[in-house]
Formats: structure tokens, C-alpha cells, sequence
């Protein structure tokens, strides 16, 4: 008996530990190169990428966010929100309620504008993990007086090869504390060539060898500290980009005199505020350009999910694909975005592997929003509202630890239970022996006699 209740004590405690080492999930690196258009990736050898994809999964083509910007992509990724629901609406901004514009300058006043979507390095800190985020936008302001555990300003001066060396760093602990469960790394290229030279130039060529090695030593790096293997990697992006043309201009100016209204943001999505009738405004920049679309705030296509905020103003103006809005002398650029993200020009890539990862697996195509309840899912951190889902997401990952913890968990219970009918048995077998062995007293009747004693009978 006491070695059967010591066999059942230690075989739960061995399953047990074993659930619990396998829950426990592995670190997540989330990595952005700026402007990494879905397109290149065919047009370009990129054998570092290729190889980290090749052991995991590619998703061929990311339907991001609108505005097709940097700050407002780069938030939705690690919020899992759309624009208008996260406040990071363009890259330029104005809040009539602050009464104020953004970018300001100031780290203590712009904090107030990432303020409205708690992301990913702040919601898994309450799960007890530290999470670190170099120079990912917006992620060295405060979310309710917190930050993530590591994190730095940006720094354009600051080499891949820097920030790198100290993501890995932080994600593995210097001993005394456990790392990082959940770092994001930021990357200025292949934008600023892109915006410099134009996504069909050769020139990007040079551009996207450089981010290639820069892949090249994610890998290497991860190798050298011992995380390769042991750790889950998405490379991805926030847009794409499309070639613009001195040929393909719209100046504003010629459309309305700058007196009748305040310019927020300006190509290819242009935000403005009417000064006086805002009906007249509107009639005139509608008529303005075969190229551009105007829209009062209201109007908006539903589908771009770019209404409900008080930071996007009353009337938007959309450049078709490779055009560009001209306003009071500002620059051309070879190159740009923030187009409607249903053009293909506008999306990027998502590319990771992993021990959570499939091997050798393409998505053709998958949401941007996805992404963010897919890394709380591997952190096995519940999400905070969002607007992605796991429909399409769970595919990239593979099910071998799902069901090993199910076949443990089956394992234990089968055995607990044989091990507790075997106790019921043994003791029934116990005691039927006793009252087989040691009879209990009982009266007999003898030829219709007194009852006696069982041993008086003759």
C-alpha cells in the first residue's frame, strides 16, 4: 500500500513537472526592417533571409494598416489594432483635444500619444516576464508610468550590429535575473533607400545586401550565444513602397489657396482642417486631381477602419499609386508609401522560425493584426483587446508541443486512475481475506433445538 501511494505521488509529480517545463514558452525576438517591400523578396538574393525561412515559414504577402506609414504599422504590430483604435493615425498628427501637434519634440508631451493601446513589452510584464525594445517606435515613452524593462531612444547613429548585441543581451539575463521573454528590434533600411532611389532602382540592390547581412547576423549571433533553436524569430516589416515620378505630381496649392484651411500631413495621404466652410473646401479639392480621391471624414471606405479618432481630421486626400501631393514647395521622392493598403506595392513580408515554428511552410497571405494575438499565443500571455485574430496565424505554427502536453495530461489521468482502482481492489481483496480468515460468531440451530454455540453442534 505505502508503495503504491509513494509510485502514484511520483508519477504526478514527474508528469506535472514535465507540463510545466513544457508551457513554459520560449523567448520571442521580433525583428522590423523599415520598408521591406513583399515584392523584393523575388526581385533580390537574399540567401540569409532564404535560410531562416527555409527552416521555418514565410507569409509571402502582409495586408497591413492604413495609413501605410511607419509609426502607425510599427504600433499595430505589437497591439494588434487598427489606426483608429490604437491613436497613432499618421506620422504627423493633431489632437484637438490635447490642442497640440505630433511629432512635438519632447519626450514628456509626445508620451501622451501612445497612450491610448497598452502594447505587447508593457501587457507581458503583468505575466511576470521582462520584455526589452530597442528603438522600436514609440517604445521608450511610458505606458501608465511603465516601459519595458530594456529599452533606449532612438538613435540613428546606433549600428544593427549594437542593437543586436544588446537585444541578445537582454534576452539572455546577466545571471541574477531571468532575460528578456519578449524583445523587438528596430531597423531604419531598406525605407531610406527606398524614399532615396525608388523601389525599381538598381541601387536597392546594395540597400537590401545590407540588410540581407544584417539577417546574416541575427543568425550568427543567435548561434554564438546558444539561442538558436531555443528561440522563437519574426522578421518582418511595417510597408512596402512604390516608385514616384517627377511626372506624377499634384499640386495642392493650385487647387485651393492655403488661406482656407490647416495642413496636418502631407502625401500620399494629405489631412486637413478647413478653416471657414468646410463644405467648399471639400468641392474643391474633390475636383482638384483625376489622381487623388477626397474624402470628408465620414466617408471614409469602412474597410480602411480610418474614422473613429478625434486625431484624423475632416477631410483626407488619398494620392493614387505613385503619386505624389505637393504643397507650398515641399521635396519629391523617388520613392514613398502610405497608399491604400490594398495596393500589393504597400505590404510586406513575415518570415520566422522557431521551435513554435512549422518547417518549410508558406502563407500566401495573412493580416498584419494577426500578428499580435500570434506572439501572445506563443508567450502564452492573454491578449488584450484587439482587432486580429488566430484563424489564419495558428497554421504557422506546428502542433508537436500541443500534443505532447495533451498526451501527458492523458498519460497522468490514466494512470491516476489505474493506480486508485488498484488501490480499491487490494483493499476489497484485504477485505474479503479477513472475513474469510477470521469468521465472525453466529448462532446455529440444531435438530430443532436451542440455538448453541457453532462448535456445540454435533
Amino acid at each position: 500500500m505505502l508503495f503504491l501511494c509513494f509510485l502514484l505521488c511520483v508519477t504526478t509529480s514527474v508528469a506535472m513537472g514535465n507540463i510545466l517545463l513544457l508551457s513554459e514558452p520560449p523567448p520571442l525576438l521580433l525583428v522590423s526592417f523599415d520598408g521591406f517591400r513583399a515584392e523584393y523578396l523575388r526581385r533580390f538574393p537574399m540567401p540569409n533571409l532564404e535560410l531562416l525561412y527555409s527552416q521555418g515559414v514565410l507569409v509571402e504577402d502582409l495586408t497591413n494598416v492604413f495609413v501605410t506609414k511607419t509609426f502607425p504599422n510599427h504600433y499595430t504590430l505589437v497591439t494588434g489594432l487598427y489606426p483608429e483604435s490604437h491613436g497613432i493615425v499618421a506620422s504627423h498628427m493633431y489632437d484637438p483635444i490635447i490642442k497640440g501637434y505630433f511629432p512635438q519634440g519632447n519626450d514628456e508631451k509626445e508620451a501622451v500619444w501612445w497612450s491610448e493601446a497598452e502594447p505587447l513589452w508593457i501587457t507581458a510584464l503583468d505575466f511576470g516576464y521582462k520584455t526589452a525594445a530597442m528603438m522600436w517606435p514609440g517604445s521608450h515613452y511610458s505606458y501608465n508610468n511603465r516601459t519595458a524593462t530594456h529599452s533606449v531612444p532612438y538613435n540613428l547613429e546606433v549600428t544593427f550590429q549594437q542593437r543586436l548585441n544588446n537585444v541578445t543581451q537582454w534576452i539572455l539575463g546577466n545571471g541574477e535575473e531571468p532575460g528578456a521573454k519578449f524583445a523587438a528590434l528596430y531597423w531604419e533600411e531598406p525605407d531610406r533607400s527606398g524614399h532615396k532611389y525608388g523601389p525599381d532602382s538598381e541601387n536597392m540592390a546594395k540597400a537590401l545586401k545590407e540588410v540581407d547581412d544584417n539577417i546574416g547576423l541575427i543568425v550568427s549571433e543567435l548561434k554564438r550565444t546558444g539561442l538558436w533553436g531555443h528561440i522563437n524569430v519574426m522578421v518582418t516589416s511595417d510597408h512596402g513602397m512604390a516608385q514616384c515620378s517627377p511626372d506624377r505630381v499634384i499640386h495642392l496649392d493650385a487647387c485651393l489657396h492655403p488661406d482656407n484651411y490647416t495642413l496636418v500631413d502631407i502625401t500620399p495621404v494629405a489631412a486637413l482642417i478647413p478653416r471657414e466652410d468646410a463644405q467648399m473646401v471639400f468641392d474643391l479639392l474633390n475636383h482638384c486631381h483625376a489622381h487623388m480621391t477626397a474624402y470628408m471624414k465620414e466617408n471614409i471606405p469602412e474597410r480602411l477602419h480610418y474614422r473613429n479618432n478625434r486625431r484624423i481630421q475632416p477631410i483626407i486626400l488619398i494620392a493614387d499609386e505613385g503619386w505624389t501631393i505637393l504643397h507650398n514647395g515641399n521635396q519629391l521622392r523617388l520613392g514613398d508609401h502610405g497608399y491604400d493598403n490594398s495596393l500589393p506595392s504597400m505590404h510586406p513580408f513575415l518570415a520566422a522560425m522557431g521551435p513554435s515554428f512549422r518547417r518549410r511552410y508558406r502563407l500566401s497571405n495573412l493580416n498584419s493584426v494577426d500578428i499580435y494575438p500570434l506572439m501572445c499565443h506563443l508567450l502564452s500571455v492573454p491578449p488584450r483587446p484587439n482587432n486580429g485574430s488566430l484563424t489564419q496565424a495558428l497554421s504557422l505554427l506546428h502542433t508537436q508541443r500541443q500534443k505532447l502536453d495533451l498526451s501527458l495530461v492523458f498519460t497522468l489521468t490514466v494512470g491516476i486512475v489505474l493506480v486508485l482502482f488498484t488501490i480499491q481492489l487490494l483493499f476489497r481483496w484485504l477485505r474479503s481475506y479477513r472475513q474469510s480468515g477470521s469468521p465472525a460468531f453466529h448462532r446455529l440451530e440444531c435438530n430443532g433445538d436451542v440455538e448453541l454455540r457453532a462448535n456445540s453442534c454435533k
